[in-house]
This record gives C-alpha cells, structure tokens and sequence, in this order.
C-alpha cells in the first residue's frame, strides 16, 4: 500500500471516531463520573503533550532550555499566575537560559 492509502484510511477512522461520538446517548454525557473522566483525560493528554515536546527532539530525549522554560511556567502555574504571566515566564527563562549558553 502507498502512503497516500494509509493516509485515506486514517482519515476515514478519524471522520468514524467523530461520528460516533455524536452517537453517545445525552444521559450517558450527563453522568458526573463521565465528566470527571473527561477531564481527567484532557489533563493527562495536554501534560504528555506538553513533557513530549519540551524533552523530546525527533527520536532523542534532549536536555535543552525547553526544560528551564517548562520548570519556571510549572512554578509560575504553583503560585497561580494567570496564564498570560506563566507563557511569559517560561519564554523568559528560555531566552535567559540561551543567553547563558545553554543548548
């Protein structure tokens, strides 16, 4: 199979996840243990996400100031800043710590 297949099968099963989620009954939604695994699981996805691409450079884990600026918005996140504050944060300790020389 050429690429162009596999490409055409993952969109079908993207367009087929989508639809099935509009196919749930509204008092299976309405459950609260379901809006908690809900939430749950958006957390845990934007937190990979987020430790993925601050550690990770192609195949390779990469110490970099990616990291720093991961460390200073998750301290900026401890003491409640606004999210504004926290992104600024973390670009400001990445810029420092390339400005120090570190990768």
């Amino acid at each position: 199979m050429s690429l162009w297949w596999w490409l055409l099968v993952a969109v079908v099963l993207s367009y087929l996840t989508k639809l099935l989620g509009y196919l749930v009954p509204a008092k299976v939604l309405a459950n609260p243990r379901m809006s908690r695994v809900a939430g749950t699981l958006t957390i845990g996805l934007l937190a990979s996400l987020t430790v993925v691409n601050a550690a990770a450079s192609g195949t390779s884990v990469v110490l970099d100031a990616r990291i720093g600026a991961l460390l200073a918005a998750g301290i900026a996140l401890w003491f409640k800043a606004p999210f504004l504050v926290v992104v600024m944060a973390g670009a400001a300790a990445a810029a420092g710590l390339r400005l120090l020389g570190w990768p």
